[in-house]
């Protein structure tokens, strides 16, 4: 499966660690992510990881558009929602692209964390029959 990784700057500790704790898991897909996240994760963990622009610079965009063509099959995008971004258009916008194609998206630890067992369990297979 193909999974982007997104983190705000005050969640990019907790997405590193994320990563780290599920590194068995994530090593068997296809990573990609904005610029600095994906560049601080795959220092940290070893991962290889596709890196995109960084999100203000058009990374999120990027993103989007893999999105819209059916590239990506699961989203992991830690937000800070306590701090309103000037970016917050592109991300609902993202968020929006994601339910439009039926992207399985995480917006929190928790989330993720139910989302990468049930990737790990097999039960997001269903998006390899949509690829077909």
């Amino acid at each position: 499966m193909n999974i982007a990784l997104i983190a705000h700057d005050s969640k990019k500790e907790l997405m590193i660690q994320f990563c780290i704790a599920y590194s068995g898991i994530l090593s068997k897909h296809s990573l990609c992510a904005t610029g600095t996240t994906g560049k601080q994760v795959s220092e940290a963990t070893g991962l290889s990881i596709q890196q995109y622009l960084i999100g203000s610079q058009g990374g999120t965009e990027q993103i989007g558009a893999k999105i819209s063509c059916n590239e990506i099959d699961l989203l992991i995008f830690f937000r800070d929602p306590l701090n309103r971004k000037p970016t917050e258009p592109n991300e609902q916008d993202l968020l929006r692209l994601c339910d439009v194609h039926n992207i399985p998206a995480a917006t929190n630890i928790a989330t993720a964390e139910a989302l990468i067992m049930a990737l790990e369990r097999g039960d997001l297979d269903w998006r390899d029959l949509l690829r077909k």
